[in-house]
């Protein structure tokens, strides 16, 4: 199933504190979608509003035209899965085991998983590389480990949409490469609407096909990453003098500072 995801002048906050307002924006199947901007700009609490975690002040954010807000748990969770910045993961639990929690929101009250669930389960961990550890227990696993193992339980809902929220940051380069390598081709041969947050702005600039800037509670620049990963735009709101090259084997924006 191929999905839209839409935010119609969205303002999201905590409370009467708005942190991002009235935002406009689309992601479509296919597409990997970057957002970035500083620390506490609101890229976190955009993730929480997409999932449905925290619904919007004002304003509507849209999967396929349908509210969010309007969609029961498990009708969301077989639609968006969210792989979160930091979550804390039952340590007495296998790595198969978490990964089919993925499985929940097709399963009934009492319902087992099945012959199937297992077979998705067992797909998402190939594709992660987390089969080799599925019978070790989470508390044994590392930081990284245990950030594939969360990426891995997304893939197991078979989601239409993937949201993000930093999901390379405990993970060394190899790791970083393959994760981002996975959900790219994802988005390409599978359709998904993949969103995504991350600090590093160059695994951005070459993995996601548009780039959302992220500034003073707005939507400063959207486009190709070419378009939004320049001095002009960059160094504005990072506060510091910044210079871009283009990256010698990638031709994508190399971002130094």
């Amino acid at each position: 199933m191929k999905t839209r995801l839409c935010f119609d002048r969205a303002t999201i906050g905590y409370g009467d504190d708005p942190v991002l307002r009235e935002i406009s924006f689309e992601v479509i199947p296919q597409e990997v979608l970057g957002i970035v901007g500083p620390n506490g700009v609101g890229k976190s609490t955009l993730v929480k509003a997409a999932s449905g975690i925290l619904n919007p002040m004002n304003g509507k954010i849209c999967i396929d035209g349908k509210e969010i807000s309007r969609l029961s748990p498990p009708e969301r969770a077989r639609l968006i899965a969210v792989v979160p910045q930091a979550t804390k993961l039952p340590e007495a639990f296998s790595a198969r085991d978490v990964v089919l929690m993925g499985r929940t929101p097709y399963l009934g009250w009492l319902d087992r998983e099945g012959e199937s669930d297992h077979r998705i389960a067992h797909e998402a961990m190939e594709r992660t590389n987390t089969s080799y550890f599925a019978h070790r227990k989470v508390g044994e696993l590392s930081g990284g480990d245990q950030q594939r193992l969360l990426i891995a339980r997304a893939l197991a809902q078979t989601p239409s949409v993937l949201l993000l929220d930093e999901p390379t940051a405990h993970l060394d380069l190899k790791h970083q490469a393959e994760i981002l390598n996975l959900v790219h081709s994802l988005a390409k041969e599978e359709g998904l609407t993949v969103l995504i947050t991350l600090h590093d702005l160059n695994l951005v600039a070459r993995y996601a096909d548009r780039v959302a800037l992220l500034s003073n509670g707005k939507v400063r620049k959207m486009g190709k990453p070419e378009e939004v990963l320049t001095p002009e735009e960059l160094a504005p709101v990072y506060g510091i003098e910044i210079h871009v090259t283009s990256h010698p084997i990638h031709g994508t924006p190399l971002v130094l500072s």
